[in-house]
Formats: structure tokens, C-alpha cells, sequence
């Protein structure tokens, strides 16, 4: 018997997101969901929240335009080296592979790929449903 809605699902799950910041930064989302893996619903203490899993590939040099997290987020260095510069605040972070990152909320900053090597991020937001998780300055 064939599954030809199986397929679909397959496809669409495997279709890369396009870039959203250019030629120099690609957004691959790696997961979407509003329940956990037993099917319970993800709550946050006031709206229903959306896990927002996705890998970011950086090239070497690029810099994203200031901006800031209104919700939740968390990186994971997979490769590269990450600078944050927190406007708000005047601190600059440097981030090496392995390094895991509980990013600041409303704080406007940038982030630079540094050195020679691509950076490869694993990022996690926690958002309230269907809202984005990056806002840039106008």
C-alpha cells in the first residue's frame, strides 16, 4: 500500500528554508513544534510557545545587522568563532566551538564570524506561537 501522503512529508520536511540575511548567512530550520515528543504541549507562563530549532552557516567576515531577541534564545557553537557585541551594554563575547549560549532578551547587538573558518551555530528559540525571534533596528 502506498503512502503518498508519507512522501509529502518527507519532502516538505526535507526542503531547506531560503537565506534570510543574505548571501553571506544561510538559515537552515532544523525543527517547529508547539508539542515535546510525548505530545504534550509546550507552555509558556502566559501564551502557547513554539520551539524554533535551526542551524546557521556564516561565512567567515560576515556581520548581522543590529538586532534583538524578544524571546528566548540559546546557541550552540558547532564550528567557527562567534563575537557579540551587546550594544546596550558595551560587552563583547567571543564564542569558540562547544560553546553554549543563553542569548540576551530585548538587548540590541551584533554578531560577527570571525577567523577563517565558517561559523556553524545550532540555535533554539522559544518563542509565543508564530511570532518571530528577531526584530532589527529600523
Amino acid at each position: 500500500m502506498k503512502l503518498p501522503w508519507l512522501t509529502i512529508l518527507i519532502a516538505l520536511l526535507a526542503a531547506p528554508l531560503p537565506a534570510q540575511a543574505g548571501d553571506d548567512v544561510m538559515v537552515m530550520q532544523v525543527l517547529s513544534s508547539t508539542a515535546t515528543s510525548s505530545g504534550q504541549p509546550v507552555v509558556l507562563p502566559r501564551k502557547d510557545a513554539q520551539i524554533v530549532v535551526s542551524i546557521y552557516h556564516v561565512m567567515p567576515g560576515a556581520t548581522l545587522a543590529v538586532h534583538n531577541h524578544p524571546h528566548p534564545r540559546y546557541a550552540y557553537v558547532l564550528s567557527g568563532l562567534l563575537r557579540v557585541n551587546n550594544i546596550d551594554t558595551g560587552q563583547t563575547d567571543t564564542y569558540a566551538p562547544g560553546a553554549f549560549i543563553l542569548e540576551s532578551v530585548g538587548h540590541w547587538k551584533t554578531e560577527t564570524s570571525i577567523g577563517s573558518e565558517p561559523l556553524k551555530l545550532l540555535v533554539i528559540d522559544v518563542v509565543e506561537n508564530g511570532q518571530p525571534n528577531v526584530v532589527p533596528l529600523k
